[in-house]
């Protein structure tokens, strides 16, 4: 009878943690994603009105299939860093460790293809974020934390629909990114770096504008985030 009551107060326990790992989960990716919503937001709003201001004034210039060169800058969020990072957030909850003050930027995004044809383009992928936050342990801080990571990709692109001012495409990037992770709290600091493995799969970007700037949205996954928004230059 000791033995099931034993295990009763064990499972009502395990229970309570769970409940309390639920939540903070709900908390961490409703943040995250508010955070980065509005930063997309910003980036989305500046690319439709330069691509406006610019749509008359391209109207003479090289089509698109014409131009063999791109670029673009975005800004996304929800990428693999930033899934990894709530993690170890939950990870730490299950030790009494709590995470607050948590200010995060990126992941922001530099990329370039060169078309060897109308619909395909090579190049590579830059992408940088980073975030702090403040960590206690039963209620007393216990010191800061904040990472970095820079990450770098050979990609490919696949222009599937282009027309004069609006195109679908999917995209494909896989490389490696250096994560610096610092915590530092009033008697010591920790600082360790490390270099993995990290991808990025866009299953559907649209763009639209002139034929040679365009703004542009992606969902998917990866480093550059599963939503993801900027603007692109054709030449």
């Amino acid at each position: 009878m000791r033995k099931k009551a034993r295990y009763l107060v064990i499972f009502v326990e395990i229970t309570k943690k769970m409940i309390v790992f639920a939540r903070k989960v709900v908390t961490l990716c409703r943040i995250t994603i508010n955070n980065s919503f509005r930063m997309m937001k910003k980036t989305l709003i500046a690319a439709v009105a330069l691509c406006m201001a610019t749509l008359n004034g391209n109207a003479q210039s090289a089509g698109y299939g014409e131009t063999r060169h791109e670029v673009a800058v975005s800004y996304g969020c929800l990428s693999n860093s930033q899934i990894f990072d709530d993690f170890g957030e939950i990870g730490g909850a299950l030790v009494h460790t709590k995470y607050e003050n948590k200010k995060s930027f990126g992941p922001i995004s530099i990329e370039y293809f060169y078309h060897l044809k109308p619909w395909l383009g090579v190049g590579g992928i830059a992408a940088y974020g980073n975030f702090k936050e403040d960590a206690y342990l039963f209620g007393d801080k216990i010191g800061e934390s904040k990472n970095h990571y820079i990450t770098v990709m050979p990609a490919a692109k696949f222009d599937w629909l282009r027309r004069k001012n609006f195109g679908l495409y999917s995209k494909l990037a896989v490389g490696a990114t250096l994560r610096n992770e610092k915590f530092e709290a009033d008697t010591h600091a920790d600082d360790d770096n490390e270099v993995h493995f990290n991808w990025q799969v866009s299953a559907i970007g649209i763009e639209a504008g002139s034929p040679t700037v365009r703004g542009f949205a992606e969902v998917g996954m990866g480093e550059q985030g599963m939503l993801l928004a900027g603007l692109r230059y054709k030449f």
